[in-house]
């Protein structure tokens, strides 16, 4: 399986490394807004299990995701650690939460592996590609699948009123 390039930040780029769980996972520092402390969301109805609410952002109201919940990985057990990275994903911004934001990485030529083949298009859809570093592995996120694409284009127009 190659990488898509698109979805791989070239070298010198910066990445936000966040754990969930015991995983390590990056976000391109160039897609993240800010970070703020965890406060829970304001409960949307009928939402998926994923979507944890809403939050106000001065004055725009931004979906909350569980980030590790939305990747299969159980829901959120949000702690003193866990904060909400505010991310823009392409017209639109919401909210990530994870439990920590754990350093910052700077991409180098060839730090970027395909992620493996696994027979499951999910986990090549959320995972751009793979690197090692001094901790272990980490995931690089490909936050354009986050919300499926009915969903961007309903938050889309909704931002845009």
């Amino acid at each position: 399986m190659e990488i898509t390039t698109s979805r791989i930040p070239s070298p010198g780029a910066e990445l936000i490394s966040v754990r969930i769980g015991d995983q390590a996972y990056a976000i391109d520092i160039m897609a993240v807004r800010e970070i703020r402390g965890w406060t829970a969301a304001t409960p949307l109805p009928h939402a998926p299990p994923h979507v944890l609410g809403m939050m106000n952002l001065r004055g725009a109201i931004l979906p909350v995701i569980d980030l590790g919940a939305r990747l299969g990985l159980g829901a959120a057990n949000p702690g003193p650690a866990s904060v909400v990275v505010v991310a823009q994903i392409g017209d639109s911004q919401m909210g990530l939460v994870v439990d920590a934001v754990s350093d910052i990485l700077t991409v180098t030529e060839g730090l970027i592996q395909p992620p493996p083949s696994v027979g499951s298009v999910e986990s090549t859809t959320y995972v751009a590609g793979v690197m090692t570093t001094d901790t272990g592995i980490v995931s690089l996120l490909s936050l354009d699948h986050i919300l499926p694409p009915d969903v961007q284009a309903t938050a889309a127009a909704a931002a845009a009123a």
